[in-house]
């Protein structure tokens, strides 16, 4: 995280990294108490976000902005690696506890879930993170009796709050996990008892959301099961070093229930002599916003792909489009810059750019969010259209164990998911990739060690993270049931990989013999459910040779 105030005569411009340009711009006006259009923030180039620059930037910003107030010159502010470490907000950690009601044919009646996140010593964005959590904890799966209890706690740690998937993989994680033991205990095929239980077309969520056409559960389960041979594999693996365990999973694209209406988006699009220019506040950060966002005007407009610019993220120019979260980018702002490049070509009627420019001039369109007809949403029962649609996923991952050091090395992941229309498709398949690797980190290797309300481990030569030399072979499937509310049918994206790998993970060490309740799963976790398994089949066989005696 960096930034870079520079004041100015009753005004501030801070120049930074960071997702969400507009959130840092209300704190600056709210601070500074100056007007908004005398505050000014400008996106540097950015190389990832992932969530810890969605709300952390504001304030550092603010930080920066009070010093240069203070001292009438330009302030630079830069956390090194320690210090971002140290001091940004994280992962929540969950506890999750599960209690179903299911048929000995394997149909689920009931589910009671128990949500509890370490929120940290500040609220910061844990209730909701939270409220994604709960709104995913059931699963992509038919309940007609559900029951989720959600608490956010507060302790003495530093606050935790946005990172990628925000609150879904840690309860998809729980759900997962809990289906390939209720599949042991029913004697179930786990495929089996998800192919029972998986939402359909027409079926309701736990908020009770009608599901639309574009309900993916089963195709991308089948799709995963078959490409990866799941079931041969299972056969001929069972109880030997090797396992392969799936998951299936959904995650909400967009604002939860009326955040998207409260936001009140908006992105313009004008007319240049070469084509149209993007004005949109959706930030570049390594996934692909440029190329998409211009893919989206340029075959909208009918014009070449070359003839789009893409305006700089500077809230003197671009209008608030919103954050970069929450897996909306394409689905909400695409979808508007769709609407503004319409709206454009019929302006133009048969002429072209270059020629309206130079008849009549620039001119500029601007669209603004309206919610797709039907949504609706309660925030006080929780009930209703939690998102406009869904992206569905199903990891199968196959691992070994190392019986000598208990390490698990994976072997490969299958990925597919159902994202609707794929936009620029070797980009999505290069976030499912990137997604699912950071995914695979999640579940084996990543771990904040807190010792006395302090991260003790804020170095990378002691928070490991993976590398290109851990890069898993996979491979990635993408399915296509277009939205209609998406642009060209598009749904997000940025968020739904990560919520698949770690109960995948969890489910093939639970197929070679390892029961492993939490992540990452290391070796002395590993090596901890070994020696209770050991226990637990030493204690059977006492009592079966006490019975025999």
């Amino acid at each position: 995280n960096g930034v870079i105030a520079v004041p100015g005569h009753g005004q501030m411009t801070v120049y930074g990294s960071l997702q969400c340009p507009y959130y840092v711009h209300k704190a600056l006006v709210v601070l500074l108490g100056l007007p908004p259009d005398r505050v000014r923030v400008v996106q540097a180039e950015t190389g990832g976000g992932f969530g810890g620059k969605e709300e952390y930037p504001s304030m550092l910003a603010c930080h920066a902005a009070i010093l240069a107030r203070k001292a009438g010159r330009p302030v630079k502010m830069i956390y090194d690696r320690v210090e971002d470490l140290l001091a940004t907000t994280k992962r929540h950690p969950a506890v999750l506890r599960h209690r179903t009601g299911v048929t000995r044919a394997g149909r689920i009646t009931a589910m009671d879930v128990d949500v509890v996140m370490d929120g940290g010593a500040y609220a910061t964005l844990s209730a909701v993170v939270l409220s994604r959590g709960v709104i995913h904890a059931a699963g992509p799966y038919r309940c007609d009796h559900v029951r989720i209890r959600g608490r956010a706690m507060q302790t003495h740690t530093p606050p935790n709050g946005a990172f990628r998937g925000f609150g879904a993989p840690q309860t998809q994680f729980g759900i997962e996990a809990h289906m390939d033991r209720l599949a042991a205990e029913l004697g179930i095929d786990p495929v089996k008892l998800r192919e029972l239980n998986a939402l359909r077309p027409g079926d309701t969520t736990a908020t009770g959301q009608t599901l639309g056409k574009d309900a993916s559960a089963l195709p991308v389960l089948r799709e995963a099961v078959r490409r990866s041979g799941f079931k041969a594999k299972r056969r001929k693996w069972q109880g030997s070093n090797r396992g392969i365990g799936l998951s299936l999973f959904f995650h909400g694209s967009g604002f939860t229930g009326g955040g998207e209406v409260k936001l009140a988006s908006k992105a313009s699009l004008e007319l240049t002599p070469q084509g149209a220019r993007i004005l949109v506040a959706s930030t570049e950060i390594g996934q692909g916003t440029r190329t998409m966002h211009a893919q989206i005007v340029a075959d909208a407009l009918g014009v070449p792909f070359d003839a789009i610019e893409v305006h700089e993220v500077d809230t003197r120019f671009v209008p608030d489009s919103g954050p970069t979260v929450a897996s909306r980018t394409c689905m909400i702002v695409g979808k508007l810059l769709e609407r503004c490049a319409r709206d454009m070509r019929k302006r133009l009627g048969r002429l072209s750019p270059a020629d309206y420019f130079d008849k009549h001039g620039p001119f500029t369109v601007t669209a603004q969010y309206e919610p797709p007809p039907g949504l609706r949403w309660d925030d006080d029962t929780y009930r209703g259209d939690a998102y406009g649609s869904y992206a569905w996923g199903c990891n199968v991952v196959e691992l070994e164990v190392d019986p000598a050091t208990f390490e698990a090395r994976p072997l490969h992941v299958t990925a597919v998911a159902e994202i609707g229309k794929a936009i620029h498709p070797l980009m999505a398949e290069g976030q499912i990739e990137g997604g699912t690797a950071q995914g695979i980190g999640y579940a084996l290797i990543e771990e904040v060690v807190m010792r006395d309300g302090r991260m003790a481990n804020s170095q990378l030569t002691n928070y490991i993270i993976p590398t290109p030399l851990d890069a898993v072979p996979m491979t990635v499937v993408l399915l296509e049931r277009p939205y209609a509310h998406g642009p060209y049918g598009a749904k997000g994206v940025g968020e739904m990989p990560i919520d698949g790998p770690a109960p995948a993970v969890v489910n093939a060490l639970r197929h070679c013999g390892y029961d492993v309740r939490a992540i990452p799963a290391t070796p002395e976790r590993i090596m901890k459910a070994q020696i209770k398994a050991e226990g637990r089949r030493q204690k059977a066989e006492g009592k079966r040779q006490k019975a025999e005696g």
